[in-house]
């Protein structure tokens, strides 16, 4: 090869025929290259054909592929007429969970259209097809929070916020879709609003509130969902054990496991409390309320029933201390249990430590004195205190401090619920 008298780079075919590679070669491999190009393209449309649309196309394809959050000023609203108002229980018959308010809130998603209107309506009955996903892959999670009525006659629900962010958490961890958590607090206060009149005029009881997410479309198959229902019931409540505020007894046992590294201890779904209620059962024929779900081979303390735990007691300098286990993603990630540890640390009394716990710590310390109280925390109980525990063939009597820090927790969580004091976690409605 060899440059001619014009510059141009030529060769030798094995003829002896000249030919400049500048002007054959290099076109030859443009034209193979476009039509490579070309064929990939096509191949492209073909695979992806929501992803090739010009002009004026371009930004509503685009629209659909983020598929925008729904909005609180789309919400349409079909209120009951009279005669479907439902009856309204005396506080004093108020359990768990058995009533509901009523009217509820219901926001459809699919993949292809994103989110629809959310609207509020008379509550209804589901219809689902028997293939829908959540019948069979449990594809499903749910919050729960509470509206309360202060004594001034405010209604005002807890830290919403929290709520919503570890929704939208369980939600990823579960393949559904995601929404603007602000825009869902302002439809779930509208739904409030509508029902205020469910909210009990007591200090006593509440309106619980539980979003629910479940993925609808009929189809088998383990995959993403393609249709989904996010909704909202409420529910007028008392307190969560029929016994008030009296420590409650927990089994034990580490045959039993919760929960474990890299599953979904942490997120609020379904499926992680269907499995714990035979054992829950088990401990009830046993005589105790609630299981201490234990982890590992030493036996770690994760949670107390659906609660998260909380120990106080003296370490071994002597020093008073709160403990609660870590979110090592073993546990929920509560509301009240990160409300509880940020008021212990505002009051700066002791010391307020986030740790593993293992049984022979408690034993230890149980042994020693130096165990103070136990108590569990979540919303429906808000704080619940361990009078006894029963492990490998031993019941081991919890001591409760006096004044009790339990009890503390809860007069100061009940004064932010009920308006007695003025406070940023209380969100008026």
């Amino acid at each position: 090869m060899h440059q001619d008298e014009t510059g141009s780079h030529t060769g030798h075919a094995q003829d002896g025929f000249r030919f400049p590679i500048s002007q054959l070669t290099i076109t030859t491999v443009s034209l193979v290259l476009c039509a490579m190009a070309v064929r990939g393209l096509i191949l492209s449309v073909r695979l992806h054909p929501q992803k090739f649309f010009f002009g004026q196309n371009l930004r509503h394809v685009r629209g659909a592929a983020t598929h925008q959050p729904f909005q609180f000023s789309d919400l349409e609203e079909k209120i009951c007429t009279p005669d479907q108002l439902r009856p309204k229980p005396d506080n004093s018959a108020l359990v768990f969970g058995k009533y509901f308010t009523d009217h509820m809130l219901e926001v459809s998603w699919d993949s292809k259209r994103g989110w629809a209107k959310p609207v509020i309506s008379p509550m209804h009955n589901l219809q689902l097809h028997p293939g829908a996903k959540v019948l069979h892959y449990a594809i499903e999670l749910f919050e729960g929070m509470k509206a309360y009525r202060g004594e001034d006659g405010c209604l005002r629900l807890f830290r919403p916020d929290k709520n919503m962010a570890r929704m939208l958490s369980t939600a990823k961890r579960s393949s559904l879709p995601t929404f603007d958590a602000e825009e869902m607090i302002k439809c779930v206060k509208r739904l409030i609003q509508i029902d205020k009149e469910w909210v009990p005029y007591s200090t006593t009881s509440s309106l619980y509130i539980r979003p629910t997410f479940i993925a609808t479309d009929p189809s088998l198959g383990v995959a993403s969902p393609n249709e989904a229902l996010l909704y909202v019931l409420l529910c007028p409540v008392g307190p969560y054990f029929t016994s008030g505020f009296k420590p409650i007894s927990l089994m034990a046992d580490p045959q039993y496991v919760r929960s474990w590294p890299g599953g979904c201890g942490a997120m609020k779904m379904g499926a992680n409390y269907a499995p714990t209620i035979y054992i829950q059962k088990q401990s009830e024929l046993l005589g105790h309320q609630q299981v201490l779900w234990l982890y590992g081979a030493d036996h770690q303390l994760t949670e107390v029933g659906t609660m998260n735990i909380f120990l106080f007691m003296l370490n071994e300098n002597g020093e008073r201390e709160l403990v609660t286990p870590p979110l090592d993603g073993l546990i929920l990630p509560g509301v009240t249990r990160l409300s509880l540890l940020e008021l212990a640390r505002e009051w700066k009394e002791f010391r307020v430590v986030e740790r593993t716990i293992t049984m022979a710590e408690v034993i230890q310390a149980h042994e020693e004195k130096r165990l103070l109280e136990i108590f569990g925390a979540g919303t429906a109980c808000v704080v619940c205190p361990v009078s006894s525990i029963s492990y490998q063939g031993r019941e081991y009597n919890i001591p409760r401090s006096e004044p009790s820090l339990s009890q503390r927790f809860l007069k100061t969580m009940s004064d932010i619920h009920y308006g007695r004091v003025q406070h940023p976690w209380a969100v008026d409605i």
